[in-house]
């Protein structure tokens, strides 16, 4: 006789609460055990069944039998000397991609991906120079936030205060599995983080961004913006050809009506390219769409790279320029840049093994 197939397990975490109850009173196991799972799978960060010390060993070899639990694990991790913790994450599949944990005075932020490399090839950027391999499933984004909250508290000591979702890929083209994502991460039954403090990050897909309002979305949102003026974005920015600034705008103020939040803006420096106060003055032009706040950030080189960082005098200026139209700006310098963790860093030592 031929060998009969065995059906593949299931990820337990995809299963809603009804599913998981009705798995347990199939086997004549009582109800609430579901919630202990759950609170196992979103509160406690289980990465096995093992774990789940509250069940029977013969519950715990049932869930064995019937699913799987696949946890993303640590494959490399390097550490900056200003603090950074930079990880390489496998997931399930074998695939890498890759998280930062970055700590200042005030906070300890967990930049986060949402694909594995990148389909949108901006210039500047060493994940844009990959292929997009896959989009990241909801369940191994919680599990970047899990493990970089664990290394939080591990080596600071400190909770982790806040998300962006500004590693690899864009998670506008992950839109399902980045909501889902931030579901777990937020939801008392999950991680319980404010979704104030969450911060989803687009290179500008202006459909999407209406989506955003649509759904009416509680976490902030950071748009990639680097130059006010279409010819000089759709340089750096591909996808400025299909959602130029005038379609950005419109749905900006459609996001802004339907959720009240204000936007971030950020806007990578470079020398001789945007960092004049004509641009200035532009970038101040279209900042007056609605209410936002601008993150100008110092440009970190990437191998074979064509740009270089902006002086630093004529960073200050152009900043200067912005508060004296009573624009909030910040300038971000940059964060584990010896180790590539750093924007726009991510992958450019790593190109080989992501793209496997």
């Amino acid at each position: 006789m031929p060998l009969m197939n065995k059906q593949k397990k299931r990820n337990i975490r995809e299963l809603s609460r009804e599913e998981l109850v009705s798995f347990f009173e199939e086997h004549s196991i009582k109800a609430f055990r579901a919630k202990q799972v759950e609170e196992w799978l979103w509160k406690k960060s289980a990465r096995s069944f093992e774990e789940m010390s509250n069940l029977s060993k013969d519950t715990r070899a049932l869930l064995e039998e019937h699913f799987e639990l696949p946890a993303v694990s640590i494959a490399e991790q390097q550490h900056s000397n200003d603090g950074t913790i930079k990880n390489a994450f496998r997931l399930a599949d074998g695939k890498i991609t890759e998280g930062v944990l970055i700590p200042t005075t005030d906070r300890i932020t967990a930049c986060i991906s949402s694909q594995v490399g990148c389909s949108l090839s901006c210039k500047f950027c060493a994940t844009g120079r990959l292929d997009l391999a896959r989009n990241i499933k909801f369940d191994e984004i919680y599990d970047q936030v899990a493990i970089l909250r664990e290394q939080a508290e591990e080596h600071y000591q400190k909770p982790l205060s806040n998300i962006v979702y500004m590693g690899m890929g864009e998670p506008l083209l992950n839109y399902s599995q980045m909501i889902k994502s931030v579901e777990k991460i937020t939801s008392e039954d999950g991680l319980g983080m404010s979704p104030k403090r969450i911060t989803v990050s687009t290179a500008g897909i202006a459909k999407l961004i209406k989506r955003l309002g649509d759904d009416e979305v509680k976490f902030n949102l950071a748009l990639s913006l680097h130059a006010a003026n279409d010819e000089k974005r759709s340089k750096i920015m591909p996808i400025n050809e299909q959602n130029n600034l005038e379609a950005l705008a419109e749905a900006l103020k459609h996001f802004y009506d339907k959720t009240g939040t204000r936007v971030t803006y950020e806007y990578i420096i470079f020398k001789d390219f945007n960092d004049e106060l004509e641009d200035a003055q532009e970038l101040a032009d279209f900042c007056k769409n609605v209410p936002c706040k601008i993150n100008i950030i110092e440009y970190n080189p990437i191998d074979e790279g064509e740009f270089q960082q902006a002086d630093p005098r004529k960073v200050d200026r152009f900043a200067q320029y912005l508060e004296d139209r009573n624009l909030v700006v910040n300038i971000r310098r940059s964060r584990g840049k010896d180790i590539d963790a750093a924007c726009g860093q991510l992958a450019n030592k790593n190109k080989a093994a992501l793209s496997h």
